[in-house]
């Protein structure tokens, strides 16, 4: 009694990309007619060779689309938005023409990123650890079961980006605005819930 199948595989290696397109055509042959295909795509901005996500390969195949439009800037990256409206508006104008509005749902998200300007997880030389209790100005060291450690404090600068009701309808807007009716959300439970007072839901 389900409605349907949605894929959403991630990191697919580029050499798996034929694999994956013949799994996607053998599941539309497979399932039952009258339950929806769809199929999770990162967000591109731009054509990219042998692209094992091709929008242009994939869309005759499923019935939606879901777009990724976050992970604009990471754990890993420099601090910046999830998805910054300049950004998700390239992913938008890139993905229409190829997707088409009416198979196209744009992927919004409900989550925020940290980032600090220092990180002490490391390893360290013996040569090393002393240089630190030199620059820390350590003097005292316990020893746990035998084991030297010590401990001390130190001033991190974090910045936050994440979304509120403001972002998120604000992003609404300019998918709207461009003839996109459907969004989907990165993930239901994690949000300021005050957004669902500007979601309308068609059955």
């Amino acid at each position: 009694e389900y409605d349907g199948l949605q894929i959403d595989f991630e990191n697919i290696p580029t050499q798996s990309g034929a694999n994956f397109h013949a799994f996607l055509v053998e599941l539309r042959e497979k399932l039952p007619r009258g339950k929806m295909f769809t199929v999770c795509l990162p967000a591109r901005t731009k054509t990219l060779t042998n692209d094992r996500f091709d929008y242009a390969k994939i869309a005759p195949l499923v019935d939606r689309i879901l777009v990724m439009a976050y992970d604009e800037h990471w754990s890993t990256s420099e601090p910046g938005s999830i998805a910054s409206l300049s950004w998700c508006a390239k992913i938008a104008d890139y993905a229409i023409p190829i997707i088409g509005k009416n198979k196209l749902i744009m992927g919004l998200p409900f989550y925020g990123r940290s980032w600090g300007d220092a990180s002490f997880n490391k390893a360290y030389l013996y040569t090393g650890i002393e240089a630190l209790k030199k620059e820390q100005n350590i003097s005292d060291v316990d020893y746990e079961e035998g084991i030297p450690k010590f401990s001390y404090r130190s001033q991190v600068n974090v910045t936050v980006y994440y979304e509120d009701i403001y972002s998120l309808t604000t992003r609404m807007q300019l998918y709207g605005q461009r003839g996109i009716e459907k969004v989907g959300f990165w993930r239901i439970g994690q949000e300021d819930i005050g957004v669902w007072n500007y979601v309308r839901i068609e059955e």
